[in-house]
């Protein structure tokens, strides 16, 4: 018998217990649905993750008070960071195109009887720039607010229509900790960029944010939380990188480990992109499971099928089927099982990964390599269950077999 003819005869076997070739197809259908949905939703946040780092403006690189070490066993932010060290980067540093320094805290912010909890942001005119926001109405603060101290906010497009409505809020008065601020801008509305959410911020001048509201301060000048720096071009970013390492070891006078440090796009994203696909990693081998589990499921129904159909099996080998061609066909009958569900369970695991990108900012991410290695799994599990059962039909004793009634 050749291999067309024991498909057939497969294929009309299946058919004729529709209910248990279904019943049998079900994990391998839920593990190929669940690897492709895991790793199509693993690449979907990959890049939603790389997104937002690009969302954070064009070449950015955060330089942050205190080295890892200080970071990790200290929980109040050092001071070594200061004004003076971001205005010498933009100065002295020839690959930077624009720096921003801030200091964020959290203040409740009021106009008449309108009033919100509110991330106050102090920042310096860079932040445009280096941020790459555009100022929709008015303007934003100049070298001039901060030199004077003036105490003006540049509002995110949610935080104005929050405290104003749909009236113009440039040129109106609110208060931020007992102080009086004038309005005198409005960003235009960008969305959340990995947490942070400038659409729901206000923006004032950095010397006005440290000695009006918060009075941060260090023996050196106004401190910071961070400073952001933008490399003019992206290939500069590595040298901009070296030179403010250097600018900065020389300004805060480092013989030994630097007392600062500096991240870009580059390591966040490697950061990021590991522990996403570590995640990735982890939820395909779940969903693995399932697929072992599927195998499993197969070869118990083949063991019973070869059960149930002693007789005809003996009947075949007694009018001259070899056992090559037992085997043959019950070792089909477990791929065609593991195979039409391993199509089946691509299709619902790729409805899966759409009805996500609906539901979710995240966007579709279909992996046809992972469509194609889930499918041929899935035929080499129907195979590796299959033989089990194939072989033991193969050998029945045709004279037993034919007994059995």
């Amino acid at each position: 018998m050749n291999i067309a003819e024991s498909m057939k005869m497969a294929g009309k076997t299946l058919l004729a217990n529709k209910l248990r070739s279904l019943l049998t197809m079900l994990g391998i259908v839920i593990g190929n649905a669940s690897v492709i949905a895991m790793i199509g939703i693993g690449e979907a946040g990959q890049r939603f993750v790389a997104k937002e780092l690009e969302s954070l403006g064009p070449n950015v690189l955060f330089v942050i008070p205190g080295n890892e070490e200080t970071q990790r066993i200290s929980f109040e932010i050092p001071k070594n960071l200061v004004l003076a060290d971001a205005y010498a980067i933009a100065e002295q540093v020839p690959t930077v195109k624009g720096v921003a320094p801030e200091l964020n805290r959290r203040f409740v912010v009021v106009h008449q009887n309108r009033s919100t909890n509110l991330n106050i942001i102090g920042t310096t005119p860079g932040f445009l720039t280096v941020r790459a926001f555009e100022v929709k109405q008015g303007r934003f603060f100049t070298e001039v607010d901060m030199t004077r101290n003036n105490q003006v906010v540049v509002l995110g497009a949610d935080t104005a229509e929050k405290l104003f409505g749909n009236t113009n809020p440039v040129g109106k008065q609110l208060r931020i900790k007992d102080s009086s601020f004038q309005v005198i801008g409005v960003l235009a509305a960008k969305g959340s960029s990995v947490g942070a959410d400038y659409d729901k911020a206000a923006i004032v001048p950095l010397t006005t944010s440290a000695n009006r509201l918060i009075g941060r301060n260090s023996p050196y000048g106004i401190a910071l939380d961070y400073l952001v720096a933008s490399a003019d071009r992206t290939e500069n970013v590595d040298a901009a990188v070296f030179q403010i390492t250097n600018l900065l070891r020389l300004r805060h006078k480092v013989t030994g480990e630097d007392d600062f440090t500096i991240r870009t796009q580059k390591d966040a994203m490697q950061t990021l992109g590991q522990v996403t696909g570590a995640l990735t990693i982890m939820l395909a081998a779940i969903a693995g499971i399932s697929l072992f589990v599927g195998g499993i499921g197969i070869m118990n129904i083949m063991l019973v099928s070869v059960t149930e159909r002693t007789q005809e099996i003996g009947l075949r080998k007694a009018i001259g089927a070899t056992q090559r061609d037992i085997l043959l066909q019950f070792m089909i009958e477990a791929v065609i099982v593991s195979a039409v569900g391993g199509v089946i369970g691509v299709a619902i695991g790729v409805s899966g990964i759409y009805l996500v990108a609906l539901l979710t900012p995240l966007e579709a991410a279909i992996s046809v390599s992972a469509i194609t290695t889930a499918v041929g799994v899935s035929g080499a599990i129907g195979l590796f269950f299959g033989v089990f059962p194939a072989r033991r039909a193969a050998k029945l004793d045709p004279i037993v077999a034919l007994r059995t009634a």
